[in-house]
C-alpha cells in the first residue's frame, strides 16, 4: 500500500501568525492593534527576522494537521518519540482486520524475490492465525499481539511550525529509516506550499551548510561547513537540489528540502 499525506487542516495565514507573534515582542503596540497594518512584504521581513536569529518560539502560533496512511506500525512507533506533536492512530483494539491485513514491504525484502516470498507467506500465516484468534472467540484486543510492525496503518499528526522544523531536521536526513524519511519529505512538500518562508530552510542539517551526524562522512552528501557554497558545489547541489547522474544517488531524498 502506497504512502498517502494530506494536510487535512492548517492555521489561517501561519506566516501572518508567526509575525504576529513576533511583533507583540518588538513593537510598543496594544494588543488590539497588535495584528493590524500588515503588508506582505512586512510579514516576510518580519518572519526573516525571527528565523534568521532562532527566536523560534514564534513559529509555535501556527499549526498544521496530517493525514497519514500507507505507513507501517514501525514507522507510528518511530512517531511517538516526537514528543511535541500530536497523534491519533487507529485502533487495533476497536477495528477489527477482515481476510489478510494490509502491510509494508520494505524494499530491501521485495528487492529480493526468495525473500520477499518468505515474508508473505509470514504475513499470510500470521493473518490466518489473527482470523483464527478471533473465531475462537478471543478480544480482538488480544488477538491484535499477533499482528507485526509491518501492519499497515492510518493516523493524524498535529504539529506546530517548530515541532515540524526539528522533526524535518531529524527525519530527512539520510541516516533517518527510509519511511519515515519519506514520511517527512511529503509533509515538508505540503507545508512548504502554504507557507515558504517558515520552511525555506526546513530539512536536515546538510541543508543549512553543515552536518554534525556522528557517521556523516559516510554519507555522499556530507557537507564541511568551511565554505557552504563550495561545498554545495562538491556535493553536486544547485538550488533545485542535487544532479542526479545514477541511481545510485536515488538515496539523496533532500531534492524535496530544496525544490519544495
Amino acid at each position: 500500500m502506497a504512502l498517502k499525506v494530506v494536510l487535512l487542516s492548517h492555521s489561517p495565514d501561519p506566516e501572518r501568525a508567526v509575525a504576529t507573534a513576533a511583533r507583540n515582542c518588538y513593537s510598543p503596540r496594544d494588543i488590539e492593534s497588535i495584528d493590524e497594518g500588515w503588508s506582505g512584504e512586512e510579514v516576510r521581513k518580519m518572519v526573516a527576522r525571527v528565523r534568521d536569529a532562532g527566536h523560534l518560539s514564534t513559529f509555535e502560533h501556527t499549526m498544521f494537521t496530517f493525514g497519514v496512511s500507507g505507513v507501517s506500525r514501525a514507522l507510528t512507533h518511530q512517531l511517538v518519540r516526537h514528543r511535541h506533536m500530536s497523534f491519533e492512530q487507529r485502533s487495533q483494539r476497536y477495528v477489527k482486520v477482515k481476510g489478510q491485513f494490509e502491510y509494508i514491504t520494505p524494499p530491501s525484502i521485495a528487492a529480493r524475490p526468495d525473500v520477499k516470498a518468505k515474508f508473505d507467506a509470514l504475513m499470510e500465516s500470521i493473518a490466518g492465525f489473527y482470523q483464527d484468534a478471533l473465531a475462537a472467540g478471543t478480544p480482538a484486543e488480544d488477538a491484535r499481539f499477533a499482528l507485526p510492525n509491518a501492519a499497515e496503518t492510518q493516523i493524524v499528526i498535529t504539529a506546530n511550525a517548530r515541532a515540524l522544523l526539528d522533526f524535518f531536521s531529524l527525519r530527512t536526513c539520510n541516516n533517518a529509516q527510509w519511511e519515515i524519511r519519506e514520511l517527512a519529505f511529503a509533509m515538508l512538500r505540503l507545508v512548504k506550499r502554504v507557507a515558504p518562508d517558515l520552511f525555506v530552510r526546513a530539512g536536515a542539517t546538510c541543508v543549512r551548510g553543515y552536518c554534525n551526524e556522528p557517521n556523516g562522512p559516510e554519507c555522499p552528501r556530507y557537507v564541511v561547513v568551511a565554505n557552504p557554497v563550495a561545498a554545495r558545489r562538491r556535493a553536486g547541489l544547485s538550488e533545485d537540489g542535487p544532479e542526479r547522474s545514477s541511481d545510485a544517488v536515488i538515496a539523496d531524498h533532500q531534492t524535496a528540502a530544496m525544490a519544495g
